[in-house]
């Protein structure tokens, strides 16, 4: 099988940090969920400006690609795949955008809308398939998200707990045949008997895309918050190691563990599941917020510019999404600093 590798990633934080007071002192902020595990207030997180895209993200976020590696090398890439945690029209997704504004002509461009938070690990598996079995050599993943500042703000939302969790960003990886840094393996399950448990409310009871008062929102309950704590608590620690099974190791030997960051309970409770140390389960959230998908290549970018990710390691990348239908894992001997 050719060896195909994440070469590099690259991430974008959209303006100012924002901080928890804007939610949890607005007027009105009060929730009978705001105590709960699943809700502990970050102190930070990123908004979208009012008229930034998920295009937009991406552009901004493949730039320091670009600076590394030629903006001719970027232009070629024969497979594009984009993941938008909230499309900006409907029908349409980012993929076609992104070309246009990246100057790219990809073989393959494919809009990905499942796998959500843990989109980035289910679009290398497929950005390693479509490079190790046709003649396509290079592959640009990207993740954006855009909700917080936009779904999360609405005036009605933006009181409810669940408001001040997610923050926006976009993290893109750059992949090619090569021995680099190596993809050594890829886990992923789709589980339909979970599909349709994340759902959205409106008061209406509208369908989302009809004309109404009401504010859309996740229609988190107390009974769906428990599934999804209990199915996110045993879903990661399982597809992981499984993943470290096939690989001959063991969880404990993992160097970098980097997850979707949904709160700090599922971190906690992830790591102690895998038996890693704290500082070798890495994450964003303090800073970042929830970040959805694109939380894995925004925190494995900036642990790499930090020094946290050393020349050998054994990285793994993880997570759940939506309320269990899709989990999937991911390991990478990482080479060669920026590549």
């Amino acid at each position: 099988m050719t060896t195909v590798s994440l070469t590099d990633v690259a991430s974008y934080l959209p303006g100012k940090p924002v901080p928890a007071e804007f939610y949890t002192d607005y007027p009105g902020a009060e929730d009978k969920l705001r105590n709960h595990p699943m809700f502990k207030v970050p102190p930070s997180r990123h908004h979208v400006a009012a008229d930034e895209t998920n295009a937009d993200m991406v552009e901004r976020a493949v730039q320091p690609l670009i600076e590394r590696h030629g903006r001719d090398e970027i232009r070629s890439v024969d497979v594009l795949l984009v993941h938008s945690q909230l499309p900006d029209l409907p029908f349409v997704g980012a993929g076609t955008e992104v070309a246009r504004r990246l100057g790219l002509n990809p073989e393959w461009l494919v809009d990905v809308a499942n796998a959500g938070c843990a989109s980035f690990v289910y679009m290398l598996k497929l950005a390693r398939q479509i490079l190790s079995t046709t003649d396509a050599k290079t592959a640009l993943i990207c993740n954006a998200q855009s909700a917080a500042g936009q779904c999360f703000t609405q005036s009605e939302v933006r009181r409810l707990a669940q408001a001040a969790i997610p923050g926006d960003g976009c993290g893109v990886g750059f992949v090619t045949t090569s021995a680099g840094a190596p993809v050594l393996d890829v886990e992923t399950r789709h589980i339909g008997d979970y599909a349709g448990d994340m759902t959205v409310a409106v008061d209406d009871g509208r369908k989302y895309w009809e004309p109404g008062e009401s504010q859309l929102r996740i229609g988190f309950t107390d009974a769906s918050v428990a599934k999804v704590l209990a199915r996110g608590n045993r879903l990661v620690p399982e597809v992981i190691t499984d993943l470290c099974r096939r690989l001959g190791v063991a969880t404990g030997d993992i160097d970098v563990l980097v997850t979707n960051q949904p709160n700090r309970t599922f971190l906690r409770n992830w790591r102690e599941a895998l038996q890693l140390p704290a500082e070798r389960h890495l994450n964003t959230f303090d800073q970042y917020g929830n970040l959805f998908g694109a939380a894995i290549p925004v925190t494995l970018d900036h642990a790499i510019r930090s020094g946290q990710v050393k020349d050998g390691d054994l990285v793994v990348l993880g997570g759940f999404a939506h309320a269990g239908d899709f989990a999937g894992g991911a390991a990478v001997r990482w080479h060669g600093g920026r590549g």
